[in-house]
Order: C-alpha cells, then structure tokens, then sequence
C-alpha cells in the first residue's frame, strides 16, 4: 500500500482531534460527521474484503490496496477515539447496532492496550510482511483441533504481541518470535520447535493456554501469558471480535504496528 492514503487520513485524524479539542468548524468536526465517515468506511472495508476473499478464503495473497487502505482509516479512527474518550463517548452511541459494538470493543481494547504501555520504553521496531493469513488461519485452526484452544483466542494474541508476525524484534524483556516467548518459557512449552516459527510458535502458545486452565477459564491462562489485568481485557476483546464479525481478522490482520 502506498504511504500516501494513510497519511492522509492520519492528517485528517489530528485535524479532526484538534477541532473538537479546540474551536475549529462544528459541522466539519462534529460526533456525527466522525460517526458517518466510521459507518461509509465499514460499508466500503466489507465490500473490498469480499473481492478479496474472491479468489479463496482464507486469502493467500497479500490484502489488495483498497482493503489495507480501508483496513487503515479504521485503525487510525479507532486509535483517534482512543486517545480522546470525551468524543468516543460522543461517537459511539450514533452508530448502528453491529458497527456500534464492534466499535466499542476495538475502542476498550486500544485503551487497554494504551495503559498497558504507559510508562513504556518504546523503540525502533524491525518489521516485515506477516506470512499469508490462509496459513495463520490454518494454524490457529491446527492449534485448536490438537488441544482445544479458541483459535480467536490464539489470533487475538499474534495480534496484540506482533501484529500477525508483522513485528520481529525481541521484546524488551527478551521475548521472541511471533507469539513473543522467552526462551526460558519456550523449553516448556515448545517441544523442540523453532521459536521464531509461526506454526510452531502458535501451537505452543495453545499449549501455554491449555496448562493455565484454557479453555474452561480463558482469563487465567491470559494471566499466565501477560499477568495484567489491561493485556487479558485487550486480548478477550479482540477475540470476541474475530468470534463474532467474520470479516474481522481480514481487517485486523491488516492493521500496522
């Protein structure tokens, strides 16, 4: 995808944060011209998915330039009702049913995630493209047979640790790979396959899940992975999410660190 687009809604977004913060245009920077434009992207973002999803499904090809352009204005919208709860308060109530509560959840879940790091180092990250989701998803599926794992669950953590395995740098506590193991934790729980390998790394986050009281208790073997409150709230709430919106891991697999 071109860097133009989102840097253009980017800009757009701090325009719009900055008018409502401050004095700028009512009828351009108004809760319903933010909650219109949600609702025209969501139509537009489920319409490219489906041309998307055409050619198989899961897809094996990397998400067309209409998709990651629509999949972006939505991350940035989400992160821009994030960062300024007075207008998420404002926004939200004015969209529809659906669209209401899947904004809802990827609104607590960026705010989760926005305290979770507070304080935080933050550095360079080494980037690259995700592998094709139709082998995340088979992965995740994979995972779910053997030992029962929600593979919502196990998607809703490759996202929040890496983005997908968009992210390959070691975490500043020193975990690695996709699903962001220490090493120490891994010899438990890896058998012997390679850390930095998604099928393998995915199966050993389900089999840290499983031993930490997963499936019958989701949030306690969250606690196990993250032992915060903030990362299990964000992570259920993108599971949720991929469990009930089937056009939500194709959006969120699109979204940038």
């Amino acid at each position: 995808m071109s860097g133009t687009p989102r840097k253009l809604i980017a800009a757009a977004a701090v325009l719009v944060a900055v008018g409502l913060i401050g004095c700028g245009d009512a009828e351009a920077t108004s809760p319903q011209r933010v909650a219109d434009r949600i609702s025209q992207n969501d139509a537009a973002l489920r319409q490219a998915i489906d041309g998307w999803r055409a050619a198989g499904d899961p897809p094996a090809s990397p998400p067309p330039a209409d998709v990651a352009e629509h999949a972006g204005e939505l991350q940035d919208e989400v992160a821009l009702l994030g960062d300024h709860p007075n207008l998420a308060d404002r926004v939200i109530p004015l969209l529809d049913g659906p669209l209401r509560r899947e904004i809802r959840r990827l609104y607590a879940a960026r705010r989760a995630l926005l305290r979770l790091s507070a304080g935080s180092r933050h550095k360079k990250l080494k980037v690259r493209q995700p592998p094709p989701l139709s082998d995340l998803v088979a992965f995740y599926e994979d995972a779910e047979r053997r030992l029962g794992i929600d593979s919502a669950y196990l998607a809703a953590i490759h996202l929040v640790e890496t983005k997908f395995g968009r992210v390959v740098s070691n975490s500043v506590a020193g975990a690695q790979g996709p699903m962001q193991f220490i090493p120490s934790t891994w010899e438990i729980y890896g058998h012997a396959g390679d850390i930095r390998d998604p099928h393998d790394a995915i199966l050993a986050a389900a089999r840290l899940l499983r031993a930490n009281g997963a499936p019958a208790r989701y949030g306690t073997a969250l606690r196990a992975y993250n032992p915060s409150g903030l990362y299990v709230d964000a992570v259920s709430r993108y599971a949720k999410e991929i469990a009930r919106d089937p056009y939500a891991v194709y959006y969120l697999y699109c979204w940038q660190p």
